[in-house]
C-alpha cells in the first residue's frame, strides 16, 4: 500500500460516506449507489486513490443491490481478506494500492465466465467514462 495518510487527511480528502466505507468498513444501503444499474462502458476506479479496479465489460445485474462484477481489472489491484465479522464468514475486497475497503466477493457469480460476483460499494468507486 504506496497512500499511507492518516485518518485526518483521508477525513479531508473523501466525504464522509466514502470515508465510512474505504476506511472503517462500512457498507452503503442496497439498491442506493450510483453505480448500481449503471452500465456504461469505462473503468471503475478506486475513489481513495485513484487506481483501476474494474472495468466495465466485467459488470453485470446480479440484482444484489451493490455494483456486481465478475472479475477485477487486475489480479494485482484487489487484495483478498477473510473476513468474519457479523458472525459470517467472506472474503473482503481491498484497493491493493490504498488499503480501502471496497466490499465482498462471493462464489455464487455467472457460472459461464468466473463463478464469482464482486459486491462492490458505489461510494468506493469513480467512473472514468470510455473515450
Amino acid at each position: 500500500m504506496s497512500d499511507q495518510k492518516t485518518n485526518k487527511q483521508w477525513q479531508q480528502e473523501l466525504t464522509p460516506e466514502q470515508y465510512h466505507i474505504l476506511r472503517e468498513k462500512g457498507t452503503e444501503m442496497a439498491f442506493t449507489g450510483k453505480y448500481d444499474k449503471h452500465f456504461e462502458p469505462g473503468e471503475y476506479t478506486c475513489a481513495g486513490c485513484g487506481a483501476t479496479l474494474f472495468v466495465s465489460e466485467n459488470k453485470y445485474d446480479s440484482g444484489c443491490g451493490w455494483p456486481a462484477f465478475d472479475k477485477s481489472a487486475t489480479d494485482q489491484g484487489i487484495i483478498r481478506t477473510e473476513d468474519t465479522s457479523l458472525g459470517m464468514k467472506r472474503v473482503e475486497v481491498t484497493c491493493a494500492q490504498c488499503g480501502g475497503h471496497l466490499g465482498h466477493v462471493f462464489p455464487d457469480g455467472p457460472r459461464a465466465t468466473t463463478g464469482e460476483r464482486y459486491c462492490i460499494n458505489s461510494a468506493a468507486l469513480n467512473f472514468k467514462q470510455q473515450k
